[in-house]
């Protein structure tokens, strides 16, 4: 039988024959998560022997990631903000761009509280009405069930068009025990009534530039999470369009956007008459949100 020594030196040689810049990082992971122990264990009991059905799950999932099929799809979860999320094929993998938008919502959503809170020792009021909030094109449900764990009172409702995609938000939302109602639509097909914040992360790569992406993206996972129209803004206009009808007075929209795409968002809120719309950067100094308010 393989040793945990001979394990890693097998995903390490295969990965990097594939390509694989993290193959030292990704080889241990694999191995961490089909052993059940961490890297500091490995190293010290290099020589354990491994069963041969757990050498044979290792091996096949170095095998599925030699083919570029994604790291967190073998795993079924990525890691996200503070939390771990569910994911399959059906789903974007959560990234750390989109970490931008829920870090820009949650500290729009402490602002409110403040306020709220500053306004709760003024007057005296039975009942507080919570902030509703809609996380539209929600695919795992990350971005919408970050925000309701870092802010409990929030009314949040998850919204997507495709219902494979919510049965992992739903899955998700069991995970962490969040309470949020789940739509299946286009956009905001079925939803009712109105939002203080919608948070959206659309489908923005433009549809000629879907086969330049890596091949992880381009051939695991969903084109229809991926692909925004022949300049990428096919969704953008539509939900800056119509989202005038299901925004609270004041209500703000939040996007993530295309590095490349925050002149040309900005200008399609402003056009709908959205006020003191902003583009905010990612960490590498990209533009990454845009938001305003009607």
């Amino acid at each position: 039988m393989a040793t945990i020594e001979d394990l890693l030196i097998f995903g390490r040689e295969q990965l990097e024959e594939s390509g694989n810049e993290y193959a030292k990082y990704e080889r241990k992971v694999l191995l961490e998560e089909v052993l059940g122990c961490n890297y500091m264990y490995m190293l010290m009991n290099g020589n354990e022997e491994v069963p041969k059905q757990k050498e044979m799950k290792y091996k096949g999932w170095i095998k599925q990631r030699c083919s570029h099929y994604p790291l967190q799809y073998i795993l079924g979860y990525a890691h996200f903000m503070d939390y771990t999320f569910l994911v399959n094929e059906n789903v974007l993998i959560p990234r750390s761009d989109t970490e931008v938008l829920v870090e820009a919502a949650d500290e729009l959503l402490g602002k409110w509280e403040t306020a709220d809170a500053g306004m709760e020792a003024l007057e005296s009021r039975n009942e507080k009405k919570k902030v509703r909030v809609l996380d539209l094109c929600c695919g795992s449900g990350c971005i919408g069930i970050s925000l309701k764990l870092y802010h409990e009172e929030i009314d949040l409702v998850l919204s997507d068009y495709s219902k494979k995609a919510l049965e992992v938000t739903r899955k998700n939302l069991e995970k962490y025990n969040v309470t949020a109602e789940v739509l299946q639509g286009d956009l905001f097909e079925s939803f009712t009534g109105r939002a203080k914040l919608i948070v959206s992360n659309p489908p923005y790569i433009e549809s000629g530039e879907i086969k330049a992406l890596m091949p992880e993206v381009r051939e695991y996972e969903p084109v229809s999470a991926l692909d925004g129209g022949t300049d990428g803004l096919d969704f953008y206009r539509r939900i800056i369009e119509q989202a005038f009808q299901y925004l609270e007075e004041n209500g703000y929209l939040m996007f993530e956007i295309g590095y490349n795409q925050g002149e040309a968002v900005r200008n399609l809120m402003e056009r709908n008459h959205f006020l003191d719309v902003q583009i905010k950067k990612d960490y590498a100094g990209l533009d990454r949100v845009v938001y305003g308010h009607l």
